[in-house]
Order: structure tokens, then C-alpha cells, then sequence
């Protein structure tokens, strides 16, 4: 089975995401998220099929664009808990204090 093409669209108050989030897709998806990001309440993950350290970046500085009062992460894409643990984010994908 195929992997599905990368996206990014918005979802009511959530950015969707889907497809790999990968070296090769996060340098497109950038600009496409940044556009939509506008005043989204969170990110839905629920699509997206995998992802290595560029599209655990891609997650975490769109993250970090939220509101703290109403963010939230939807959906646990392959992938997402063994970076989140290697790079110290919570599950906000946000770093742990204390790290750089």
C-alpha cells in the first residue's frame, strides 16, 4: 500500500495533518501550515501515517503557534512517542523544562 501524499488543511479549530511527515515533506508543508495556521485551537494527527525528527520539528514549532489556554493534539500518529521521549516533549509537544 502506498503512502498517502502529505497535507495540511483546517479542520474547523484543528489543523489537519496527514500522510508522512518526513525530511522530504516538511520543507513544503511549512508554508501551507503557516497559511492555515491562522487562530487554530489544535492539530489533528489522526492521518498521518508517520513521521521521523523534521516532521517531529514541523509538529512542534506549529504547536507552539497555539494558544496554551485551548491547545490540544489529536491523534497518535506511528512514530510520535519514541521521538516525543528521545527530544524530551511532553505530549503538548512541548520540551520538558530543564532541556535544551
Amino acid at each position: 500500500m502506498a503512502a498517502a501524499e502529505a497535507g495540511v488543511e483546517r479542520a474547523g479549530p484543528l489543523l489537519r495533518l496527514r500522510g508522512r511527515l518526513d525530511r522530504a515533506s516538511v520543507a513544503g508543508l511549512w508554508p501551507q501550515a503557516m497559511a492555515l495556521l491562522g487562530d487554530a485551537q489544535g492539530l489533528d494527527l489522526g492521518t498521518v501515517e508517520a513521521l521521523d525528527s523534521a516532521g517531529l520539528a514541523l509538529l512542534a514549532e506549529l504547536a507552539d503557534r497555539l494558544p496554551r489556554e485551548t491547545r490540544r493534539i489529536e491523534g497518535q500518529p506511528p512514530g510520535l512517542a519514541g521521538l516525543c521521549a528521545a527530544y524530551r516533549m511532553n505530549a503538548e509537544l512541548i520540551r520538558s523544562e530543564g532541556t535544551v
